[in-house]
């Protein structure tokens, strides 16, 4: 994807515009997540060699923002699965034989629906093909619920059956008169979202699709909630259900053709992830064991956030007028994944280096510019520096001589796989190759002084004015040092923070690049955002219409410090992203008019102090 510094023009009026434009991607943590609505034929495609077929799939705008599909941040759809891939159906009408189609509608506003259509032209050679692909935000993000596969069966004419239309089939509602499980058989061949992020108490349409693979003919066919006193299914419950009914088709399905069901839930109301989980039903019976079951991740906006306890084993410095010592964070830069052959090779042109096991256990101690390849491979840890491939039981640490020396991730180039303008591979201190269960994915992890980290924030540009620099800067500081001081946001993933959802972190690279940013973390260092001697949690987002929101109007419950206030230099203007906190571009109008950074800070928050933590 194209790199948002790739746009920004050496004239600060330009910059100053681009600010005011562009959703300021991740300080305030923002959602980005979609829903799959509908897709055509069921996600199940039939062609002949060298067929072209227009695919239609809308997605739901479940983000916290307006999607676009022109200007920073467009969403379009990508390759996928692995990402950037070239595939095979490309006919030559898409952006590039990685990027597919832009939405099309100019604009989408949460809750509503986008479109994507786009061409396929299947390939000469017969075959099944799993087509997958992603919905992602241009420099900013992939989309959470925004990845899909179509499987696409590529056969002669000769020999193409005709497919039954069940996903057309009258949707009179019937009641099952029975519980008894039937002899049926059926398998889940496609779900419209294999996780779905939403707020509390929303409604959320998704869909399914399940292959009679029996003998029967089905002349019904459904979903039941398996058991309506089982809370986390309880309390998914739809005005559109009927009793323990989800949802009920009579249509004709005979063995071999795929049953498609559209069915709504509703979010809990209370935060974290839940398992939506219902039974498939064909013949008025529960089918052996079918089930679809789809994770939903309840974020109730931010909420979640401010909920978070503590970490008691953390000194966050609020119970002393002492300086605490300057935080250690931990931030996730990279899912090592088919991106870099699912291994990274890291050394330093900066300092000799040590391989360590998490408990500390030395492992080899390497040269300047020497090389260790490292990986997770599904059962083990292995590294190898030269010798031969070796095993080790637990995460492989990678720690520089000198301390905050600059460490490479060789085999990793933004450049190359994400379209970048620099290669952003070289990270301050320590980095770490951890695997988690929890997600079954394996990070590389950056382990480095927080103030270090800031540096390395790509969150605006070198040439906006250094009062607005330390104004984001101090923004972000807070925003860190809270999620540091709970250690719960990606506690099952063993870092505190990642290096694009939460804030733009781009490492050394960035740093290097961005001289006056510096400046602006050193001018405030170890200043973060209290209030009443507490971290305050500082959202904010791009552009206003004349006035921010309060906390309460977006999301769940009251934060004292987060209440609307008028921004002037919006006035008229339309609203980028949340509303909730500080405009950056009314921020900027108010560095411009010779504001200073703790006063736009108190402005925007109501009732702040900017404290000082840490020396």
């Amino acid at each position: 994807m194209l790199s948002f510094f790739r746009r920004i023009c050496s004239a600060f009026v330009v910059a100053a515009a681009v600010l005011s434009l562009c959703p300021l991607p991740t300080a305030h943590a923002a959602v980005y997540s979609a829903l799959q609505v509908t897709n055509s034929g069921g996600g199940t495609i039939t062609m002949t060699p060298g067929e072209v077929k227009t695919i239609t799939t809308t997605f739901q705008n479940t983000s916290d923002f307006t999607w676009k599909n022109d200007g920073a941040g467009y969403v379009s759809l990508y390759t996928y699965g692995p990402k950037y891939r070239t595939s095979v159906f490309d006919p030559g009408t898409w952006l590039s034989p990685s990027q597919v189609k832009r939405m099309a509608e100019a604009s989408v506003a949460k809750g509503k629906i986008g479109t994507f259509t786009f061409q396929l032209k299947a390939p000469t050679t017969t075959g099944t093909y799993a087509e997958t692909f992603k919905l992602a935000s241009e420099s900013y993000s992939w989309f959470d619920g925004g990845e899909f596969t179509l499987n696409i069966t590529v056969k002669n004419a000769a020999t193409t059956t005709a497919k039954s239309t069940t996903s057309s089939s009258s949707t009179t509602t019937t009641t099952p008169t029975s519980t008894t499980v039937s002899s049926d058989h059926a398998t889940l061949s496609m779900v419209s979202a294999n996780k779905v992020k939403a707020v509390a108490g929303k409604s959320v349409t998704l869909s399914a699709g399940f292959k009679n693979t029996g003998t029967t003919t089905w002349k019904s066919y459904g979903l039941r909630a398996p058991d309506m006193s089982i809370a986390s299914t309880g309390s998914f419950k739809h005005v559109s259900w009927k009793g323990d009914i989800v949802t009920s088709t009579v249509g004709t399905v005979k063995p071999g053709e795929t049953a498609y069901v559209t069915f709504a839930i509703t979010a809990p109301k209370t935060n974290g992830t839940h398992t939506a989980k219902f039974q498939f039903t064909a013949n008025d019976a529960a089918v052996d064991d079918t089930f679809v079951s789809i994770p939903v991740e309840v974020t109730g906006g931010a909420a979640e956030a401010i909920n978070a306890p503590k970490d008691d084993s953390v000194d966050d410095g609020s119970q002393s007028v002492a300086y605490i010592d300057e935080p250690t964070i931990r931030v996730g830069v990279l899912i090592v994944d088919e991106e870099t052959d699912s291994q990274v090779v890291i050394t330093s042109d900066d300092s000799d280096f040590d391989v360590k096991d998490i408990d500390g256990n030395l492992l080899a101690e390497m040269k300047k510019g020497q090389s260790v390849t490292a990986a997770w491979n599904g059962k083990t840890y292995t590294f190898d520096r030269g010798k031969g491939v070796e095993k080790v039981s637990s995460g492989i640490r990678f720690i520089p001589k000198t301390v905050n020396a600059v460490m490479k991730v060789s085999n990793f180039d933004r450049k190359v796989t994400r379209g970048s303008s620099f290669t952003d591979n070289t990270f301050r201190n320590i980095l770490e190759l951890r695997y988690n269960t929890p997600n079954d994915r394996t990070w590389l992890i950056n382990e480095l002084p927080m103030e270090y980290y800031l540096r390395g924030l790509a969150e605006t540009s070198n040439i906006s004015p250094a009062e607005f620099q330390k104004t984001l800067i101090t923004a972000a500081r807070t925003y860190a040092f809270y999620h540091w001081s709970r250690a719960t946001k990606h506690k099952s993933e063993y870092f505190h923070v990642d290096a694009w959802l939460d804030q733009v972190y781009k490492g050394y690279g960035q740093e290097a690049r961005t001289p006056n940013l510096t400046a602006a973390v050193d001018a405030t260092r170890g200043r973060i955002v209290t209030y009443q001697g507490e971290t305050a949690i500082t959202p904010y987002f791009s552009r206003s219409d004349g006035r921010t929101r309060s906390w309460s109007e977006v999301w769940y419950g009251t934060v004292p410090w987060c209440v609307g206030v008028t921004v002037p230099a919006d006035a008229g203007k339309t609203l980028w992203g949340h509303g909730v906190g500080m405009s950056a571009s009314g921020a900027l109008a108010m560095a411009n008019d010779g504001q200073t950074y703790d006063q736009i800070l108190k402005y925007f928050y109501t009732g702040i102090d900017v404290t000082k933590k840490w020396e």
